[in-house]
C-alpha cells in the first residue's frame, strides 16, 4: 500500500509583499512586481517543484481603517498599498507554465455571478483546466466606498448572499452541457441547442436568465477555494470549498480546525476527503539550523509593528489606533475576519501579548507560523503536522521573492519526495487532477438545497 502524500501550494499577492510585511525591504527581494516576467518566473519555479497550485489573495481597497487614513499604509508599504488585478497576472502565468494550478481571489460582495462565471470559465479554457476561485465575501468598509456604497453588508448576510452567489454561478457553468459544442462542419451544426439552457434563477439576492456565453470548461468548473475561519465561514467552506486556506499558529488549533470543518461536510452530503485543508507556513531554510535562524532574525529585524496593526485594522474593519499599544488586546466587536481575530485574542491571552506584540506578529506574517531549520528539519515539521491530522497539504508563504520559493523547491521538495510524502511528477493535467478530485459534478446545489435545512 503506497504512502499517503500531501499537497503543496504557493501563496502570493499581486503586489510588493505577501504575508510577510518586511519582505519588500529584504535585501534579496525582487521589487519588479509590476512586470509579467516576475510572476512567470515564480510560476515556473513552483511548477519545477511540482506544486499543486499557486494562488493570489486580493482586496479592493487601500487600507485606511488605522487612524482613518491611507497615509501610513502608503508610507510604510503595508499589505494592500498596491494590488494589481490577479486575473490578468494569472493569464500571463498560464502561458509560461503547463501544469501548475492558478488560483484567483474574487469577492461575492462586489462582483456579479454572471461576470465571475464568464471570467473563470474563460480562464479555465485558456489555462487548459488549471483555475481555482478563492471565494471571499470582503471584509471592510473601504471596499464598499470604492463601489459607491455607504455601508458594508453585515457578516452573516455576506455569507447568506455568498451561498446564493455560488449556487447561481454553478448553474451558469452548468448551462452548457459537456457535449453541447459540436463544431461539425459537414452538417453545419455549431452547438446543440437542446444542451444549452436558460437557468431562470430568481432568488433573494440575484436574478439571472442565462445561459452563459462560455461553453463548459475543461474541469467542468474551476476548483473552489475558501478560507472560512468564523463559525459561519466554516459552514460556508464545508458546503462549497474543495480547497481551504487556514491560518493558525498552533498544532492544537490546526487540528481542531481540521476536525471541525471535515465533520461539517457530511451535513451537505459531501465526502470529507473531497475537501483539502491547507494551513499556511512561512519557511526559513538554511544549510544549518543556525543559518536558518539568522535568516529569520534578519527578516524579523525589519518588522514594523505599526504596519502590522494597519493590516490588522483593515482585516478586522476596526481602528486599533484608538487603543494603547502596550496593553493587552481588547475583546472588541469587529466586522471583518472574525475567526482570525479570535486567534489573535487567544494568543494575547495565552502568552500575555500586548497590542504592539500582536502588531509585530501580524507584520511578521499575519499570525502564520514560522518554520525554521535545515531542509531535513523543515520536512520533519511538515511531516509531523501532516501525520498529526492537521493538514492535507501546506501553503508556502515566502519571506522574500523569488529566493524563498527557490530554496523550498531546490532544498525541501527533494527531501519530501525522498520520504514519499510528495509527488515526483505530475500525473494529470488539471488542478482537479493534482488534488485527486476528478472532474467536477456541477449540480451539487440541487442535493445541497435539500440538506441545507438539516445543517442549519
Amino acid at each position: 500500500m503506497s504512502q499517503k502524500q500531501f499537497h503543496l501550494a504557493g501563496f502570493l499577492i499581486a503586489s510588493h509583499l505577501t504575508h510577510s510585511h518586511p519582505s519588500w525591504k529584504h535585501p534579496e527581494n525582487d521589487l519588479s512586481f509590476l512586470t509579467p516576467e516576475f510572476y512567470q518566473h515564480l510560476g515556473r519555479t513552483l511548477e519545477r517543484g511540482k506544486f499543486d497550485y499557486v494562488f493570489f489573495a486580493d482586496a479592493l481597497a487601500v487600507p485606511h481603517r488605522y487612524g482613518n487614513s491611507i497615509e501610513e499604509t502608503l508610507r510604510r508599504g503595508t499589505q494592500g498599498a498596491i494590488l494589481i488585478d490577479p486575473a490578468y497576472v494569472v493569464a500571463t502565468m498560464a502561458v509560461a507554465t503547463e501544469y501548475i494550478g492558478l488560483g484567483i481571489t474574487r469577492s461575492t460582495t462586489y462582483y456579479s455571478p454572471y461576470e465571475l462565471a464568464r471570467a473563470f470559465a474563460t480562464l479555465d479554457h485558456l489555462s487548459k483546466g488549471r483555475i481555482a476561485w478563492n471565494v471571499v465575501t470582503s471584509h471592510n468598509i473601504g471596499e464598499a466606498y470604492n463601489f459607491g456604497l455607504e455601508a458594508h453588508l453585515e457578516h452573516e448576510n455576506r455569507y447568506d448572499r455568498a451561498d446564493e452567489f455560488v449556487e447561481l454561478t454553478y448553474k451558469l457553468w452548468d448551462s452548457w452541457k459537456e457535449d453541447a459544442l459540436v463544431l461539425d462542419k459537414d452538417t453545419g451544426l455549431f452547438a446543440d441547442p437542446t444542451k444549452v439552457q436558460h437557468i431562470n434563477h430568481e432568488g433573494r439576492w440575484y436574478k439571472s436568465r442565462g445561459p452563459l456565453t462560455v461553453p463548459r470548461s475543461p474541469q467542468g468548473r474551476p476548483a473552489i477555494m475558501q478560507a472560512g475561519s468564523s463559525n459561519r465561514g466554516k459552514e460556508f467552506a464545508a458546503r462549497w470549498a474543495e480547497i481551504i486556506f487556514e491560518i493558525d499558529p498552533t498544532p492544537d488549533g490546526r487540528k481542531a480546525y481540521y476536525d471541525d470543518v471535515k465533520s461539517r461536510t457530511v451535513n451537505y452530503g459531501r465526502n470529507p476527503d473531497d475537501v483539502k485543508i491547507f494551513p499556511a507556513v512561512i519557511p526559513f531554510i538554511g544549510e544549518t539550523e543556525a543559518i536558518a535562524r539568522e535568516k529569520q532574525a534578519l527578516h524579523n529585524e525589519l518588522v514594523d509593528p505599526i504596519a502590522g496593526l494597519i493590516t490588522l485594522s483593515s482585516h478586522m474593519d476596526y481602528d486599533f489606533s484608538q487603543h494603547p499599544l502596550d496593553e493587552p488586546v481588547k475583546d472588541v466587536e469587529v466586522g471583518g475576519i472574525k475567526g482570525l481575530f479570535e486567534v489573535a485574542l487567544r494568543l494575547s491571552k495565552k502568552e500575555g501579548l500586548t497590542l504592539r506584540d500582536i502588531g509585530r506578529l501580524y507584520a511578521e506574517g499575519i499570525l502564520l507560523p514560522h518554520i525554521v531549520g535545515t531542509p531535513t528539519q523543515i520536512a520533519d515539521q511538515l511531516e509531523e503536522s501532516f501525520k498529526n491530522g492537521e493538514a492535507d497539504g501546506f501553503i508556502i508563504s515566502p519571506a522574500y521573492l523569488p529566493g524563498a520559493f527557490e530554496e523550498f523547491v531546490d532544498l525541501v521538495v527533494p527531501e519530501l519526495q525522498r520520504r514519499g510524502l510528495f509527488r515526483q511528477e505530475y500525473t494529470g493535467k488539471t488542478l482537479r487532477d493534482h488534488l485527486g478530485l476528478g472532474k467536477a459534478n456541477l449540480t451539487p446545489y440541487q442535493k445541497q438545497a435539500e440538506l441545507v435545512g438539516v445543517a442549519h
